[in-house]
């Protein structure tokens, strides 16, 4: 039977990306112990009080069709939050409410582009960018971000990939993968570019409330912005909520008009008890999401002094988001097979740089998605792994120099392998 070209432009390698995470999956279920930080989902429970309003409104009776374009109630919430935040004032008139920040994305570019248009995006990127826009037939060209400029994106090399063909810009910050995170001074140059080419930008917010160092900008707020902007952010991340597929655009009004259309034939809306609860996690300032954020920098900070002095790695700290991006270039094997072999005689699951673009070749991410603990046992582990393929050892572990900020050499048995 035949099926449509859509079949392949949605699959490929982003698709193909996350193996590793199902093999690592598919380990875990056999009873064999994983460090699964191949994925970016919250370790951490929602909060109470959240899942609480989520219950009330389910025994008031919320359970019927709801408004397409999202309730009244937590649009106004979702644009107090972002004006509080950013100095942009939105109206709620210019909020959708959509299923997660991937079902935003998705909406925004059917909206947006036409076959052959193009979206320039930061490379490396989220394995799902490729995929949307060639789900509506546009085309990525991807802006390489070196390890060695800290993964930040130079508006000069941006400029020089618009062509007449290029519609819209797509960044997201702090980034995914790497956690770099753009200052205002970059927003403004590359705002100029969108101005002068009257190109749309897409800005991709979700790991906003999770910036460590510097504070989030938001380019929708800089003059002539607001009008040629998608804002896309979520509840996932912030508040541990990834499997209540919450998520919204803040964009002018007429763009909220096609994204209803579309939710129309598509989705047909949220569930009202899903955005009650939505509603109270946006409006009131909760310990559990300060405690989390916290909690994320600490784990971020250990992480990258775990690996600190350890032979064929290095560590890149991110600004913000939940994961770390670890070069082992130096170990001289390919990020996928090292990445392969870590999970298979290691028991660590994370993804390689490769599947994100050709700029993190020979990194791995790593996510900060089980406690401290746990993250400096899976350090050990990988440390281990880069000393095997730097030596040829099996077993021994030379040491991998600085955990919690002291220089220490190890001999650790590997009890787990045995």
């Amino acid at each position: 039977m035949r099926y449509s070209a859509l079949t392949q432009r949605i699959a490929g390698d982003g698709a193909a990306a996350w193996d590793i995470h199902y093999r690592a999956v598919e380990l875990q279920d056999q009873g064999r112990e994983i460090f699964l930080l191949s994925i970016g989902d919250p370790d951490f429970d929602t909060p109470k009080v959240i899942v609480d309003a989520a219950i009330d409104s389910l025994h008031a009776g919320r359970t019927h069709y709801a408004d397409i374009r999202g309730s009244l109630g937590l649009r106004r919430a979702i644009a107090r939050h972002h004006t509080r935040h950013s100095g942009q004032p939105v109206d709620p008139q210019e909020v959708v409410v959509l299923a997660g920040a991937q079902c935003a994305l998705y909406g925004v570019a059917q909206c947006l582009f036409d076959p052959g248009d193009e979206v320039i995006v930061a490379e490396p990127m989220y394995v799902t960018y490729e995929a949307v826009f060639g789900a509506c037939g546009a085309r990525v060209v991807p802006v390489a971000v070196k390890p060695e400029q800290g993964f930040r994106v130079d508006p000069a090399d941006v400029a020089a990939l618009v062509t007449p063909r290029t519609r819209a810009l797509l960044f997201n910050s702090p980034h995914n993968p790497t956690g770099a995170s753009l200052p205002r001074s970059t927003w403004e140059r590359l705002a100029r570019l969108c101005i002068e080419h009257d190109l749309w930008l897409i800005s991709d917010e979700v790991y906003s409330e999770l910036l460590y160092e510097g504070e989030h900008f938001s380019p929708a707020s800089l003059p002539g912005m607001a009008e040629r902007t998608a804002t896309i952010n979520s509840l996932s991340k912030s508040h541990a909520m990834s499997g209540w597929r919450v998520g919204w655009v803040i964009g002018p009004q007429a763009l909220g008009d096609h994204l209803s259309n579309l939710a129309l034939c598509m989705l047909y809306g949220l569930p009202d008890f899903v955005q009650d609860a939505a509603q109270l996690a946006l409006e009131q300032d909760l310990p559990e999401v300060r405690q989390m954020r916290q909690t994320y920098r600490e784990r971020r900070d250990r992480v990258c002094a775990s690996l600190a002095h350890c032979p064929g790695v290095r560590v890149h700290k991110p600004d913000g988001g939940m994961f770390v991006m670890i070069d082992i270039r130096e170990t001289g094997l390919g990020a996928q097979a090292f990445a392969e072999r870590l999970l298979e005689e290691h028991g660590v699951s994370v993804l390689a740089g490769d599947a994100f673009g050709p700029s993190a070749a020979g990194h791995l991410r790593f996510g900060l998605v089980l406690d401290s603990e746990r993250l400096v046992e899976a350090c050990r582990r990988i440390a281990r792994c880069a000393m095997q393929v730097l030596e040829g050892q099996t077993s021994v572990d030379q040491g991998c120099g600085q955990v919690d900020g002291k220089a220490q050499n190890r001999g650790i048995e590997d009890k787990a392998y045995q």
